[in-house]
């Protein structure tokens, strides 16, 4: 049993390399096995192989293209219908990779997808920046009397009579509790045994893709084990501004629960920002800028959408991700888990040569390099810096002796 593992955590509001990050530490160390401690699949993280092959992992692990096989924590929210749509992108590439599943993970249903995707429609210029897929649905409804788990998808009988009482008891008290018209686009959707017909095959389906484990244990151990967060620190429940958050534990937390239930006594955890600053979504963004910062900035992965619109931008605020990260590195205080922190900057060929960054208050112009030393000095020793998209763009830093 591994007892050191790898930790991929976004230290802002989502898409600062994460998935590049967790491919570079599977490739690092054969026969990896990446866990998956928040979120569900509206979190898309891209991972470009040197030799060019792009994909964005919602359901599957980030190092499932350099050999890693996935788990799926019980902190994961499982939609089996989705799950299909990626499996069938992934084809060949998934080869013989294992996909194992906690037993006491959420489970999105079609109601939890149309429920989101209704009450955005409704709160029209006042949503809150969801993706649509039915994330913060899923948890709240979990945290009822109707939850539904892994699990219970091995009984068809027992998930029939669980998805008519989510139907027929759940999904009524939830609309008005939203405010939701009777006379909404979805009406006939929402009271019909369509969806819940569909949900017994689709679930059929994807449990005979899966394995299904009891605990983190099971599925870890012996392995290389990297951790891989969704979203980023300012989105988290508990610390992002609400309402303009996920439901979800987006720093340690999680990841920390998994090492002590799996035995791993030791985390090297790797926060990750771009260089810049970016937000895909309704919520405030401190100091926003009215076009991307940069004239190189490309970004495939987050296009325009009905749900999240534009991504946005700003200059990095080296003292907000300093905070934000400090706060989150004091959860570990409180457990037998030993941590070691690193910064790794995406994104930096996007920069050019002249950089601006916030920093005590002030935006500050200069070089690349003084940045990086500005972020070294006041957030945290830098680990790694990436000067493209693939794993090889990456440069390992000496992070032991820029801490000193």
């Amino acid at each position: 049993m591994t007892s050191r593992a790898k930790v991929v955590i976004g230290a802002n509001y989502g898409d600062e390399g994460k998935g590049l990050m967790t491919d570079f530490f599977a490739a690092q160390a054969p026969g990896s096995i990446v866990a998956r401690f928040n979120g569900g699949c509206q979190a898309g993280h891209t991972v470009t192989t040197p030799e060019g092959h792009r994909h964005v992992f919602s359901h599957f692990g980030s190092g499932l293209l350099a050999g890693a096989d996935t788990y799926l924590s019980r902190h994961f929210a499982v939609n089996p219908a989705l799950f299909f749509k990626e499996r069938d992108l992934l084809a060949t590439a998934l080869g013989k990779h294992t996909l194992y599943v906690d037993h006491r993970a959420p489970v999105t249903t079609f109601f939890d997808m149309l429920l989101n995707q209704a009450v955005e429609a409704h709160r029209g210029q006042a949503r809150h920046g969801s993706c649509g897929m039915g994330f913060g649905e899923t948890i709240g409804r979990h945290e009822s009397a109707y939850a539904l788990s892994v699990g219970d998808l091995l009984d068809k009988d027992g998930l029939y009579e669980k998805l008519v009482r989510i139907r027929d008891e759940y999904v009524p008290a939830r609309r008005k509790a939203l405010g939701l018209p009777d006379d909404g686009p979805h009406n006939t959707l929402f009271s019909s045994d369509t969806l819940v017909e569909a949900f017994l095959q689709v679930a059929a389906d994807f449990m005979a893709e899966v394995v299904v484990v009891p605990n983190a244990r099971a599925a870890l151990q012996a392995h290389p084990v990297v951790l891989e967060g969704a979203q980023g620190l300012l989105l988290d429940q508990t610390n992002g501004a609400f309402p303009h958050v996920t439901r979800s534990n987006t720093g340690l937390a999680n990841a920390l629960d998994i090492a002590i239930e799996s035995g791993i006594q030791a985390l090297d955890v790797t926060y990750v920002t771009r260089a810049y600053l970016t937000r895909h979504g309704a919520g405030p963004l401190a100091n926003e800028l009215p076009t991307k910062p940069y004239a190189d900035i490309v970004d495939l992965t987050n296009q325009p959408n009905t749900y999240q619109g534009s991504l946005r931008f700003a200059y990095l605020d080296h003292d907000q991700l300093a905070a934000a990260i400090q706060h989150d590195l004091q959860s570990a205080k409180t457990t037998p888990v030993e941590c070691w922190a690193t910064l790794a900057v995406s994104c930096l060929d996007q920069v050019g040569e002249q950089a601006c960054f916030w920093e005590a208050g002030k935006l500050q112009h200069g070089t690349v390099g003084q940045q990086l030393a500005s972020l070294a000095s006041r957030v945290l020793p830098l680990g790694h810096l990436s000067w493209g998209p693939t794993r090889a763009t990456i440069e390992v830093q000496d992070a032991l002796a820029l801490a000193a």
